[in-house]
């Protein structure tokens, strides 16, 4: 899954970046550790001029420095990803390639000039039309609004700009994409309550104890495996928490 999320660091001299991260599954899967703070830069930059706060230790004594926090961002993993990042983003699902499906390698000797060359016009085009698009705000098809408008909005102004059938593609790509997306991979809670109403079946009640036995035995669920170990009954209620489901006698 190829996620496309506009944020993160811009240096002191205000130059915009842009983050590449492969393999973000290590970072927010479900082996991995929650890794708060990097969750937290990322959603703090999802808007132009943010800034995310963070405490930092000079000798004995403990200082707070915001950090710019706006940028560019694609990441590219397997499985779900905290729900924060997901509705900031704009999600492309990918594909392994089927086995007799053949394309063109991509070599950097040969392939990387040519990136260069598209990447300088480009970069010369945006520049003549950054007045005309600065402040505009585009015509936004049905159904994209809120958070979802806020993602799309500059893309289709900048369709807008170029002309001809962007303007058109892009709309019918914002549409498709965003109602994809809503029917995309859970978070980790929307996962186990999904699991457990497959679990509880027509069943009233049931121990703790049975309740993870017949989540770990439920095929490619991550429950056996949880961050390297099975879910236990501390992390069943932990997970269960935000959603006000306790356990009773």
């Amino acid at each position: 899954m190829l996620i496309l999320s506009r944020k993160l660091a811009s240096d002191k001299l205000g130059a915009i970046h842009t983050i590449l991260y492969d393999e973000i599954d290590t970072i927010f899967g479900p082996k991995a550790k929650d890794n708060e703070e990097i969750r937290g830069l990322l959603n703090a930059g999802h808007r132009k001029h943010s800034v995310a706060g963070r405490c930092v230790v000079r000798g004995k004594e403990v200082f707070t420095e915001e950090l710019s926090a706006y940028c560019a961002v694609a990441l590219a993993g397997l499985g779900g990803l905290p729900d924060t990042i997901l509705t900031r983003s704009i999600i492309i699902r990918m594909r392994r390639r089927a086995p007799g499906e053949l394309i063109e390698p991509y070599r950097r000797r040969v392939n990387g000039p040519e990136a260069e060359a598209i990447r300088y016009r480009l970069e010369a085009w945006t520049a003549a039309i950054e007045a005309g698009i600065t402040g505009v705000f585009p015509e936004m098809p049905g159904g994209i609004v809120d958070r979802d408008a806020d993602v799309w909005e500059s893309l289709i102004a900048i369709a807008d700009a170029a002309g001809g059938e962007w303007p058109n593609l892009s709309r019918v790509a914002a549409v498709a994409l965003v109602a994809d997306s809503k029917g995309g991979t859970h978070s980790l809670g929307i996962s186990l309550l999904t699991d457990l109403k497959t679990v509880f079946s027509n069943a009233h009640s049931m121990s703790t104890e049975s309740i993870l036995s017949a989540l770990h035995d439920i095929d490619e669920s991550p429950w056996g495996d949880l961050r390297g170990k099975p879910l236990d009954s501390r992390g069943l209620s932990r997970l269960l928490k935000p959603y006000a489901v306790r356990p009773v006698n």
